[in-house]
């Protein structure tokens, strides 16, 4: 395992040690130190090919793969040739190969702990990790996962005001069908304690057990306040493998702004293509000239449908030619790494991929020569490629909210031994060669918009008078951000905490 603020299988370490102030330095200073792993093998002089190593397994795989219906590769082997096989890949194909200390393997206990310290520690010009993205998930649940849409848990998204206390919990929204709506639990209900133990100063341990189930058909007491009641209540949820809603609350807002459309779009999912098709369907046939797209939960996934959703904004007139993305690997790769052939740029995808819905479907479109968007520190890789594409080709983004998370680069992911590692690989700039964004998208500055604009709990998404969408309705109507008084602190800003693998630029090859 390792640290806990890097990986656990299914992916969910990350959002424990976001949460609720675990105390997790003392694990992380365990994981970090060399251990005694592989002592009786010896580090050859010369690191083969990868290929040389793959599937080498310390437990070998039995049966068939379900992405290829071909038996499983995998052979016996030691922990040393995963290593290897790690260190080959990571030296070949890494975008920063050359920043990686040169660590022996041996001294590490596991693969994972030693996948973890093969990347750059190099800063951003903010001080931020140039590379904050390294990670891996069982194989598994990463095909069950970005494929079907599910995951297990309540169906709901949780933010978290305040991590320390006092601290503050709420919901940021609900899957439809899920067993938190079934509940009838709603955005921005504030949590008040779990199992009995309080969430504003208690016992971190239980509260992050009952946030984040490891087993189906766990059943945990929640006591909560409605949105706008001043009365508490309690709900027993029962955790369930939980089919993701990545498009919801699609809907013309009323009157007098009947000609602006809203939709909230939160993962970048194999589901998510079919969710869009609809969706943009809906509103062509409303006959929208405005377009609201909330990604402030949305934190990534398949490149492939950020190309489908910026097309289905843009339409073919302001696409057909044009460059979605063109992809750059390290100066080991001036062809494509996986065909070998040149890298030619991507183009906005005007059909569908096979994700959800028949592949060479033509997709709907708008034609929008602008689109709103709401944004968080939470808008990362895919949701920063439709901002990023789009701006590109001349359709004006007008940013509202706060600065995306910066991240211009993206994975292939790779299985080896049944964990399928995620190493950044290439890097994108949109149709006019811009790709400058690690430090994020900031309201107003690289796009138009309005800045530090919170997150507001007290109202539904989509809802007129919440407070993003109210900035962008007033945006709007006049041209510029409303004048609001300055603020005597910085505002909130959530942590959304979601599985890795929920997390990223994703190229499907």
């Amino acid at each position: 395992m390792t640290s806990a603020a890097s990986f656990r299988p299914h992916g969910r370490v990350a959002d424990r040690a976001a949460v609720l102030a675990i105390a997790c330095s003392a694990l992380a200073a365990l994981a970090a130190l060399p251990a005694c792993g592989d002592s009786e093998e010896t580090v050859p002089d010369e690191i083969l090919p990868s290929s040389e190593y793959a599937a080498r397994c310390v437990n070998p795989r039995k049966g068939v793969d379900p992405t290829t219906n071909q038996a499983f590769r995998d052979v016996s082997g030691s922990a040393l040739d995963e290593k290897l096989w790690l260190r080959s890949w990571i030296d070949d194909l890494y975008l920063w190969y050359s920043e990686v200390p040169k660590s022996d393997p041996t001294k590490f206990t596991t693969p994972l702990l030693y996948f973890n310290a093969l990347r750059t520690s190099a800063k951003t010009p903010s001080g931020k990790d140039k590379d904050q993205f390294h990670f891996a998930i069982d194989t598994a649940d990463w095909i069950s996962q970005s494929q079907g849409g599910t995951e297990a848990g309540y169906g709901l998204q949780w933010a978290l005001l305040a991590s320390v206390p006092p601290r503050s919990l709420r919901i940021a929204y609900v899957n439809p069908g899920s067993p938190a709506a079934t509940a009838g639990l709603e955005r921005g209900a504030t949590v008040i304690s779990i199992d009995g133990v309080a969430v504003l100063d208690g016992n971190p341990a239980p509260l992050n057990a009952g946030l984040f189930p490891d087993n189906i058909g766990e059943q945990h007491t929640f006591v909560v306040r409605d949105r706008g009641a001043s009365t508490t209540h309690s709900v027993v949820l029962t955790s369930a493998t939980v089919n993701l809603v990545p498009v919801q609350g699609v809907h013309t807002l009323p009157a007098p702004n009947d000609h602006v459309g809203y939709m909230l779009f939160t993962d970048h999912i194999a589901t998510a293509e079919k969710g869009l098709f609809d969706a943009i369907t809906t509103l062509r046939t409303a006959g929208i000239t405005d377009l609201i797209l909330d990604l402030r939960y949305n934190t990534g996934g398949y490149l492939e449908i950020a190309s489908q959703l910026a097309y289905e904004i843009a339409g073919p007139t302001r696409t057909t030619g044009k460059t979605f993305e063109q992809l750059t690997f390290n100066d080991k790769h001036t062809t494509d790494p996986q065909s070998g052939k040149p890298i030619p740029p991507d183009p906005f995808v005007n059909i569908t991929d096979g994700f959800s819905l028949d592949r060479g479907m033509p997709l709907p479109y708008l034609g929008l020569s602008r689109v709103f968007v709401l944004t968080s520190e939470s808008t990362c890789s895919a949701s920063e490629s439709v901002m990023n594409s789009l701006s590109g080709i001349d359709v004006e983004i007008i940013q509202i909210g706060e600065t995306t998370c910066g991240k211009p680069y993206g994975f292939l992911p790779a299985d080896n031994c049944g964990t399928t590692y995620f190493a950044i690989q290439f890097k994108g700039v949109n149709n006019k060669g811009f790709g400058d964004y690690a430090d994020g998208f900031v309201p107003g500055k690289l796009l138009h918009g309005c800045n530090n604009v919170p997150d507001d709990f007290d109202h539904a998404l989509g809802d007129p008078a919440e407070g993003r969408v109210a900035t962008a309705l007033s945006y709007l109507a006049n041209g510029a951000c409303p004048v609001a008084a300055a603020p005597r602190e910085r505002p909130v800003r959530p942590v959304i905490p979601k599985p890795a693998w929920r997390q990223n630029r994703i190229l499907r090859r």
